[in-house]
């Protein structure tokens, strides 16, 4: 779709605090892990696709996509992951979501590479609302020395590392659910039970 150019990595290596310390990714919603989700919706949007994990890579393995740990040591957040991902991909372009959306729109992908373009922007990130989607965003492959100056000196949060750089916005206001994402069990039993009253 996007003409060999494109890599995507879904970012699945934190803490999970608010799941008790447990892999996200893992968790199973309407009996199947968080990340397979994901995988079904993002995968076909991507030339190539990369799982960002920490523990459990050979349960991430098994999802038949390769899975990069974190170069940089003890759980640095999603920027880590994706410094791992832009390190790793063989395309120019990367697009990033979480382990843990599982109704991201199946066109993500090419508006965000539409607006890219037309803007010349280094980055660009979905928003929904009023609110930004940071995690969701696709960026060229040149910004890595960048992250990677960012991370060296400590910074850690998405936000702080977009303000340096030359940023589009892409808004997904017809997608009112699209970026719901699952922190907690109880907001996993939730979305299950939404699921299950489905047609």
């Amino acid at each position: 779709m996007s003409g060999g150019q494109l890599a995507g990595v879904i970012l699945a290596g934190g803490r999970g605090r608010r799941m008790g310390g447990s892999d996200k990714g893992l968790q199973e919603l309407c009996g199947r892990p968080l990340v397979a989700w994901v995988v079904e919706r993002f995968a076909p949007q991507v030339d190539e696709l990369l799982i960002s994990a920490n523990r459990n890579g050979e349960r991430y393995a098994a999802f038949a996509h390769r899975v990069v740990p974190d170069a940089i040591p003890g759980f640095a957040g999603p920027l880590a992951g994706l410094h791992a991902a832009l390190t790793a991909a063989s395309h120019p372009l990367l697009a990033s979501v979480p382990c843990d959306a599982p109704l991201l729109p199946t066109d993500l992908v090419s508006r965000l590479l539409h607006a890219m373009h037309a803007s010349g922007a280094d980055l660009a990130v979905a928003c929904s609302g009023e609110r930004t989607q940071p995690v969701c965003c696709l960026c060229r492959r040149d910004v890595l020395p960048s992250l990677s100056e960012f991370l060296a000196r400590g910074g850690r949060k998405v936000e702080e590392w977009h303000a340096l750089l030359r940023v589009q916005h892409v808004p997904f206001d017809d997608y009112a659910d699209a970026f719901a994402n699952i922190n907690s069990g109880i907001e996993l039993e939730r979305f299950a039970a939404f699921r299950r009253g489905l047609p």
